[in-house]
């Protein structure tokens, strides 16, 4: 017996998420998952001062508006040849860790947590599902009280942003030949307090919360499971020249060890995305966005960016996996326990860098931008790689090109007909009840999602 199942919304944030379930003889057959809306920053960016680009482009999500001004500063850094002073590459790295940590608390708690634990019986704890909940009473609402916290610790998280980029979210601290706020000593001692406060939430209850729903949820290291394939484009550099990284850049699959990054292996497919398509994939800087809406066999507003033709997952899960520092398997509470030990890793991090900042030393490298050029700016954000392309001429933005850790990860089939990663992680998992598919919800989020950015306005004046 065949049964369709659409859900939508499927997340507890961005809503225009949409999945298309096909459960045969009580698995999953096939699937769809989409998005519904469409957002286009890269035509929003096309004419505008380069300069603009860190600004406007974090305006793509707030929950991960950081990683989208490092990458957009980066590869206006890229372009100009500039390269930030020590203090400034220090607050960048400062930025994005803290609005990691914001994504990371709030995730775990917010997003994922309803899935395993019952809140009270009000919204926007109901409606819910009514089965398989497996943590005694107690253990619920311990874990409960711990999500109430969470929403204060989420909170310290922007007052870090706040304090080193002037407001959160979309923070104005990022920018490109480094940052627009100098460190004092009072700002270095209130850094220190925030970050001892996290610090010890994290430590104290969320790394043993994640181990407690682990413990719980056995079988779920056997759920949403897909073939090895990790990618990770990089994330806080070591030195203001980014020749080296704390999370290095790396591809892993099939468990060969992680292998270096080749950017002319990636390209866009856009057969079933509401894009016109061009005769083959293309790389970025080749690629155009250009919208598609009545596109026949196109389900989803978010393109399929492939590395060698293949779909590869980005997140916490490949950073720690090329790092070394977790590598048990790809499963959903691999992936959640990947995101709770990033955190912890963070604010060591975190604490060493604020160790290193020097009131007084410049925050800012003063530069040019050329008349025409191209640049590129790589990072990783939250949920996986980034990457911002641009083209400048006449001293205008002429091409901005992006590609986001949910296109990654959340993409439709490609050219081939191949899923995309979540696709891949739902095919083939066990459905108790059709009407109730919790399963489905739990691999869904166990990837993070967050929809904002995959989605690309269109412009009335041009259709």
């Amino acid at each position: 017996m065949r049964k369709q199942i659409v859900l939508s919304p499927i997340t507890r944030a961005n809503n225009c998420g949409h999945v298309e379930i096909t459960v045969a003889d009580g698995r999953v057959a096939d699937c769809r998952v989409g998005a519904l809306f469409f957002r286009g920053f890269e035509l929003l960016l096309r004419g505008r001062d380069p300069r603009d680009a860190p600004y406007l482009a974090q305006r793509i999500c707030g929950i991960c508006a950081a990683a989208h001004a490092t990458a957009a500063a980066y590869a206006l850094e890229n372009l100009a040849g500039v390269v930030p002073p020590q203090n400034g590459h220090l607050i960048r790295n400062l930025i994005l860790a803290a609005e990691t940590l914001q994504n990371h608390i709030r995730h775990f708690y917010l997003l994922a947590l309803p899935d395993y634990v019952r809140g009270p019986a009000k919204p926007p704890f109901t409606p819910r599902y009514r089965y398989d909940y497996r943590l005694p009473p107690e253990v619920e609402a311990r874990l409960m009280a711990h999500y109430s916290e969470a929403v204060g610790i989420a909170r310290v998280t922007h007052e870090i942003v706040a304090a080193l980029g002037g407001k959160a979210p979309h923070q104005h601290g990022i920018l490109a030949g480094g940052a627009s706020f100098p460190p004092d000593g009072a700002l270095i001692l209130d850094l220190k307090a925030k970050l001892d406060r996290l610090g010890r939430f994290i430590a104290a209850k969320m790394l043993p919360d994640a181990e407690t729903l682990a413990a719980a949820y056995k079988d779920y290291f056997e759920r949403g499971q897909r073939p090895l394939r990790l990618l990770t484009f990089g994330m806080y550099p070591v030195n203001p020249e980014r020749t080296h990284f704390h999370f290095p850049g790396g591809v892993v699959e099939d468990d060969n060890g992680a292998q270096a990054v080749d950017i002319n292996a990636v390209a866009e497919h856009l057969r079933h995305a509401y894009f016109e398509a061009a005769a083959a994939p293309e790389a970025p800087g080749r690629a155009a966005t250009r919208p598609q809406p009545d596109k026949p066999g196109a389900y989803s507003w978010i393109k399929a960016p492939r590395y060698a033709g293949k779909a590869f997952e980005g997140g916490p899960l490949a950073r720690l996996w090329v790092t070394g520092r977790y590598r048990r398997g790809v499963s959903v509470l691999d992936r959640l326990l990947a995101r709770v030990k990033e955190t912890e890793i963070l604010c060591q991090l975190m604490a060493q860098w604020i160790e290193e900042l020097e009131p007084g030393r410049p925050i800012f490298t003063p530069y040019e931008i050329p008349r025409a050029g191209e640049g590129l700016g790589l990072t990783d954000a939250m949920r996986g790689p980034l990457l911002h392309y641009l083209r400048v001429e006449g001293g205008r933005l002429s091409r901005y090109e992006i590609i986001t850790p949910s296109a990654w990860n959340f993409s439709p089939r490609d050219d081939k007909g191949k899923p995309g990663p979540v696709e891949e992680a739902l095919i083939g998992t066990p459905v108790a009840d059709p009407a109730e598919p919790v399963e489905i919800g739990r691999i869904i989020r166990s990837f993070d999602p967050c929809y904002a950015c995959a989605t690309h306005l269109i412009r009335k004046d041009e259709g």
